[in-house]
């Protein structure tokens, strides 16, 4: 009969169990309890019971881990362990975003950098932050300002509308990948995106290139989600068609000009090329390694 293991109340995540214990050596199935409506996980054989104990536990602690949904899709199977939850309602936004520190540290410094900007303070923020044409970075070795812009945001709107979806997607990359991975992908698309657009803007008094917003990266973010989806759907990150062809659609609209405010269009394009970009490399060096 086998050695029983453990018990769950969902069917999916005794299968997500039971698939990847059987990757790991463990041969696993999955029985049910028309008694007591459980699903319990069966070990072939006793002999490892220790390691499969482990194992068990430390799917528990973190039940949405991508190992345990690319055993399942490496056994044919796409487990998903919650199909009807809402990723896009505030609740979640904000619980995800509590999760995700640096996702988290992000949004704060936007945040105190828009309100500071809102009591007076906009002049001396923007002296510090706002980029400058690469010759004279180069020259006064401001490389901050490489990053600056996007913490800058000049309206209400524009700071809910990048931090909303900074929120969501920031978070999902931190919590499936780790804070190293969104580490990386802010500060390199940041830096990208507002050196695109820097060829693309006219300096004004100070030398100062008046653009600003964290939506270049929140392009990035959104690539690299949606083409994480779209090349490796066993890891359990994706956006819905409908999503990203709302982002696209404004990119385009942007480009059109016929938008009531200026868009910063080669910062998008600049950031949703690079996010992409990261999601390919992250994809190849998988198959790789595998």
């Amino acid at each position: 009969m086998g050695q029983p293991l453990i018990a769950f109340n969902q069917q999916s995540a005794a299968h997500l169990l039971a698939n990847y214990l059987t990757s790991q050596g463990l041969p696993a199935s999955v029985t049910s309890s028309s008694q007591s409506n459980e699903f319990i996980v069966v070990l072939a054989s006793a002999e490892h019971i220790q390691q499969a104990q482990q194992i068990a536990e430390d799917f528990l602690e973190n039940p949405q881990h991508p190992k345990y949904q690319q055993a399942a899709w490496d056994k044919g199977q796409n487990v998903d362990l919650a199909p009807s939850e809402s990723a896009f309602s505030i609740q979640n936004v904000v619980s995800d975003a509590i999760k995700a520190p640096f996702t988290s540290a992000v949004f704060l410094l936007c945040v105190v950098v828009y309100v500071l900007s809102f009591l007076g303070l906009f002049g001396p923020i923007a002296q510090q932050l706002l980029m400058q044409p690469l010759g004279t970075v180069a020259q006064t070795n401001e490389w901050w300002r490489l990053l600056g812009p996007a913490f800058i945001h000049f309206s209400a709107l524009h700071i809910i509308f990048n931090l909303l979806w900074w929120s969501m997607l920031g978070a999902k990359i931190e919590r499936t990948f780790g804070v190293s991975m969104l580490f990386i992908v802010f500060m390199v698309s940041a830096i990208v995106s507002n050196v695109a657009q820097s060829f693309f803007t006219q300096p004004v008094q100070g030398n100062l290139l008046l653009f600003g917003g964290l939506s270049g990266v929140v392009y990035a973010v959104m690539g690299f989600v949606w083409w994480c989806g779209w090349l490796r759907p066993s890891w359990g990150v994706s956006l819905p068609n409908s999503i990203v062809g709302f982002m696209l659609v404004w990119l385009v609209l942007g480009y059109a000009d016929i938008l009531w405010v200026n868009m910063a269009n080669a910062a998008h394009t600049a950031g949703l090329v690079s996010g992409c970009l990261f999601a390919a490399l992250l994809s190849l060096g998988s198959k790789k390694a595998r």
